[in-house]
């Protein structure tokens, strides 16, 4: 790996203990012992990339997915010794040949079995959309070590732990809009763009599992934008709103699945720990607006996360999206409640990857 300090390629005898033998500065991860294979250079490139040199903030859940990405779309399966088990295969069955032994039939077969097996099943995708390192332990896996060694998260990086929900003051005035987003990274980001200031917009947690709490933390008036993930709940938390809120615009503004998976650049992921329920799935269902390959995919855990959206686009959009719910209703934000107003990104403008356009 390349030091970040004097840029010397070191070899792992020459940086024990994260330090470099040349400058003898520590720093802070090795691609030989993170799961990610991150290095602090490729961390610093693809922050700026999120952060379009600064100009935006971006959080750790952001930046964990770009630093995941192409892993989650490649997949994490490592067919292994397959090569070294065909090889085999092909000299024991010499053996049994030309040897007369009948056991190193069996051996050539078994090798041969295990060989294609891994090839197969690497070529059918095994592994795809896992992430080798879960978003949960990315804080302490990728973030503690930096913050040890550099003092701070990596630049334009802001943090999104604790409750990143900002609390209107009791003496403000009524928010032009609501926007209700289960996810704190999301949040955190929007708020340290400043969007709620510029629009007067009041943020609110959105819950993972829908609650009747939520209807009670909601301002009483103004449009409610729902800003979540291309899943199964995200879908739900839209229509639990508009059947407990009637007469109050409520804008599906988040990812569009039908929309997003059109997409050849969108990469998706699944969680085993967040499978939608069976009575989830049956109130999807029940919706009719799905097909039923869209509900076996949703049932497997699969989703298109906002935090893979490239944090300009996002910004962007809902930018645009509470400016016009500020202002009052008008064609578009009508057209947005029916369809779902984000859509995932294409191509970057030069036609590059969005994570290679990031660099």
């Amino acid at each position: 790996m390349t030091c970040p300090h004097c840029e010397r390629n070191l070899l792992r005898k020459e940086r024990t203990g994260n330090i470099c033998s040349h400058c003898r500065r520590a720093y802070a991860l090795d691609p030989k012992t993170n799961s990610l294979r991150l290095n602090d250079l490729r961390v610093r490139r693809i922050a700026t990339g999120l952060t379009d040199d600064g100009r935006i903030h971006v959080t750790p859940g952001q930046l964990w997915y770009a630093l995941s990405r192409k892993r989650i779309r490649d997949g994490d399966y490592d067919p292994g010794c397959a090569g070294g088990a065909i090889v085999f295969a092909v000299i024991s069955a010499f053996v049994a040949g030309f040897g007369g032994l009948p056991f190193w039939w069996y051996v050539s077969g078994v090798l041969l079995a295990i060989g294609f097996g891994n090839l197969i099943a690497h070529a059918m995708g095994a592994g795809r959309g896992r992430a080798p390192l879960p978003r949960s332990l990315f804080r302490d896996a990728a973030l503690v070590p930096w913050v040890r060694v550099y003092g701070t998260l990596p630049p334009g990086v802001v943090d999104d732990i604790g409750d990143p929900w900002p609390q209107r003051p009791a003496d403000a005035p009524p928010p032009n809009a609501v926007l209700v987003c289960p996810d704190p990274s999301i949040t955190a980001f929007l708020t340290a763009d400043g969007l709620p200031e510029r629009h007067g917009i009041a943020m609110v947690e959105g819950p993972e599992h829908v609650r009747s709490s939520l209807l009670s933390a909601l301002p009483p008036r103004g449009p409610v934008l729902v800003l979540h993930d291309a899943d199964a709940r995200g879908e739900l938390l839209v229509q639990h709103l508009r059947a407990n809120l009637p007469g109050r615009p409520v804008v599906d503004a988040g990812l569009s699945l039908r929309t997003v998976r059109a997409q050849p650049k969108a990469v998706a992921y699944r969680d085993p720990l967040h499978k939608p329920s069976p009575e989830e799935m049956r109130q999807l269902g029940a919706l009719g607006t799905f097909t039923p390959e869209e509900l076996k995919w949703l049932a497997r855990g699969w989703r298109f996360p906002l935090v893979g959206v490239p944090p300009v686009k996002l910004l962007a959009v809902v930018d645009r999206l509470a400016g016009q719910a500020a202002r009052g209703g008008d064609a578009e934000r009508r057209r947005a409640t029916e369809v779902g107003f984000m859509t995932w990104p294409g191509a970057a403008p030069d036609g590059t990857d969005p994570e290679d356009a990031s660099r």
